[in-house]
């Protein structure tokens, strides 16, 4: 019986052909990479933006704010493809009607989490920042909003995962990024492209929700340093 020799393990073969093409396509994954992450930071840009609008609305009323997370919600559980076909007619293909769907995505998260946040503090923190004087604006700024920024951020690593998930999506209307790696590794059965596509994106979200995730930690330490004093 003849010995087989290293090329004949598959899994062997499988390795080496991955690496060989990560090497070979290092560039390419790089500008894929940083389309995504452009992608995605001018989504979340936005989405924070008009979500701050929103909770400030939504604030003047607990039944407007209930109707209008759980309209959002029933938003965010439509497929992101019907939500792009339904705009390209509008805005056409690529990153423009990309970010408008994906802004939109984002609201239920960030908007529920930051409401949640505001309305979670202690009303005798309130009541004892309304003693000391301070104006309804004063209170939001200086009291509610500092101590509802964990939930708030909380709410955009959500956002940040999702819309770095939802953007391999809208390569299927030319928005570029990792997306467009992974549908054309899904065309051509290239299992390595496919492998290549989806390790980077994996690593893109953990990258981002680590970095948010300490962001997250060193808000609520700070909240706490000020309890404390």
């Amino acid at each position: 019986m003849d010995a087989a020799g290293p090329s004949s393990d598959p899994g062997c073969d499988g390795m080496s052909g991955f690496i060989d093409y990560v090497t070979r396509h290092a560039d390419d994954l790089l500008e894929a990479t940083l389309e995504h992450l452009w992608l995605t930071g001018a989504t979340l840009v936005l989405a924070i933006a008009l979500a701050a609008i929103v909770t400030m609305v939504c604030l003047r009323s607990r039944r407007l704010g209930d109707a209008v997370v759980e309209v959002l919600g029933a938003i965010y559980s439509i497929p992101s493809l019907a939500l792009f076909a339904l705009l390209i007619p509008l805005t056409g293909l690529g990153f423009t009607s990309a970010v408008i769907v994906m802004v939109v995505y984002c609201q239920f998260m960030l908007v529920r989490n930051a409401l949640e946040g505001i309305r979670g503090v202690d009303p005798d923190i309130l009541e004892a920042a309304e003693g000391l004087g301070m104006s309804p604006r004063q209170v939001m700024i200086r009291v509610r909003l500092p101590l509802a920024l964990p939930t708030i951020i909380a709410g955009v690593r959500l956002a940040a995962i999702s819309t770095i998930g939802i953007a391999t999506i809208a390569a299927s209307i030319n928005a570029g990024g990792l997306g467009l790696i992974l549908f054309s590794g899904l065309r051509t059965l290239d299992v390595d492209k496919i492998l290549a596509g989806t390790l980077c994106c994996m690593a893109l979200a953990l990258v981002v929700d680590a970095l948010l995730k300490r962001l997250e930690a060193l808000t609520s330490r700070g909240i706490s340093l000020r309890e404390l004093s």
